[in-house]
């Protein structure tokens, strides 16, 4: 499955929506793909959010869109 994780990159800054920034995670549920970015990053995790077929050929329509691997 396919997780977006939204996530401010500063965990000592106070969060701003406008700082806000996502990656695109393969995981087996929502709790993996939490702990996979948890264990590689220091970043503020903010929201998991499952995409369905629809959502995920949306969002490689953007250029910037990238699987992150760890």
């Amino acid at each position: 499955m396919t997780f977006k994780v939204y996530y401010q990159a500063d965990k000592t800054a106070r969060p701003v929506r406008e700082n806000t920034q996502s990656l695109y995670i393969e995981a087996e549920s929502e709790a993996q793909a939490l702990l996979m970015v948890e264990e590689n990053t220091d970043y503020n995790i903010e929201f998991v959010e499952q995409l369905d077929d629809k959502a995920l050929a949306y969002e490689k329509q953007n250029p910037n869109f990238k699987m992150t691997t760890f």
